[in-house]
């Protein structure tokens, strides 16, 4: 079957993380090799500066979408007072916070101000709310998160639309990757509510895979690009790796393979064969 012309998202997460990742989410930008970055208020690496230059990038002619990588794990920590619960003065771990919000151990109260924090501090930064709003490691489809999630867009930021990772795809290939199916089914409920709450949200999703495997990300970039709809998002990590990055992140090398993908002479082409266009 010959592929459908499409237009997407291809949105690189963690905006903010190090001053390495946020030089190579510039280049790309600027090279129209990305359309959208999501910005991680929370991190270490979000000041005026990197705010200035991510802007500068994008004056003029609006070359990428910005949205707010809204940040409830840790090492990071929270911008907001008395949140709990934490540990050593930063959010939970992600396998801590998961269980958190399954057993209903967070208190959604806190959760929506936490959140509205980032997005008053996202608006300081930029001068405008967020073209989106996603979650780092996923944390808007969280049970206990996501009502809490989209009651604050839905306050603060009601023209954006948000992320769910649900994808386009026949059972039989996501039966194949147990996490992007376990992001599915975290999608089913957040979806729900997003529309009931009458919040946009991405029509599919792709880009999720296992870090640990080292793939070759150039095949599955061509995964991703059969497997995502008209106005779906691709999710990315790339970026170049300091010291920063290190002490915050295990995710480092494949960060720079998928910034060196990204980046070169194979993926124009690759768009191109899937007639795919980064709007």
């Amino acid at each position: 079957m010959r592929p459908v012309p499409r237009q997407i998202w291809l949105c690189a997460d963690d905006y903010g993380i190090s001053p390495a990742v946020n030089r190579a989410i510039r280049e790309l930008i600027a090279r129209r090799r990305l359309n959208a970055t999501s910005v991680m208020v929370a991190a270490p690496h979000l000041d005026d500066d990197e705010a200035g230059s991510l802007d500068l990038v994008n004056s003029g002619e609006k070359r990428a979408a910005l949205g707010l990588h809204v940040t409830l794990t840790g090492p990071f920590a929270p911008l907001s007072a008395g949140f709990t619960p934490l540990r050593d003065g930063c959010f939970l771990p992600l396998s801590e916070m998961m269980r958190a919000a399954v057993t209903r151990r967070l208190q959604p109260e806190l959760l929506v101000i936490e959140i509205a924090t980032q997005l008053r501090i996202f608006l300081d930064a930029f001068g405008r709310p967020p073209d989106f709003l996603d979650g780092h490691q996923h944390v808007q489809l969280f049970p206990g998160v996501r009502d809490a999630f989209i009651a604050a867009v839905k306050q603060a930021a009601p023209k954006a639309w948000v992320r769910q990772c649900a994808r386009d795809q026949p059972l039989l290939d996501r039966l194949r990757m147990p996490k992007a199916l376990f992001l599915d089914l975290l999608s089913t409920q957040f979806r729900s509510r997003a529309a009931r709450a009458e919040v946009a949200f991405n029509p599919s999703f792709a880009g999720a895979y296992d870090f640990s495997q080292e793939p070759d990300f150039a095949a599955l970039m061509q995964r991703f690009l059969r497997g995502v709809s008209d106005g779906g998002v691709i999710m990315c990590h790339p970026g170049l790796v300091d010291d920063v990055l290190i002490s915050l992140d295990p995710l480092t090398g494949q960060r720079e393979r998928e910034y060196a993908f990204l980046g070169g002479e194979q993926f124009p082409p690759l768009l191109a064969a899937n007639k795919v266009t980064l709007g």
